[in-house]
């Protein structure tokens, strides 16, 4: 009945994917390619978190 007021944990999860990949993007146009390879990487895992979530709820 109160589906509605619980939160979505995939929406948080995608909203720091997001940033993680906009930092990444200007750490790299400033020239800091090791920040720019972790925050990719950080990015990286997010997203994969995202897709698990994504699968559990399919099942």
């Amino acid at each position: 009945m109160f589906s509605w007021f619980k939160s979505n944990p995939s929406k948080k999860l995608e909203r720091q994917h997001a940033q993680k990949l906009e930092q990444a993007m200007h750490a790299q146009r400033n020239g800091n390619i090791r920040g720019y390879s972790q925050l990719t990487y950080e990015a990286d895992e997010i997203y994969k978190k995202i897709k698990e979530l994504e699968t559990a709820q399919n099942t």
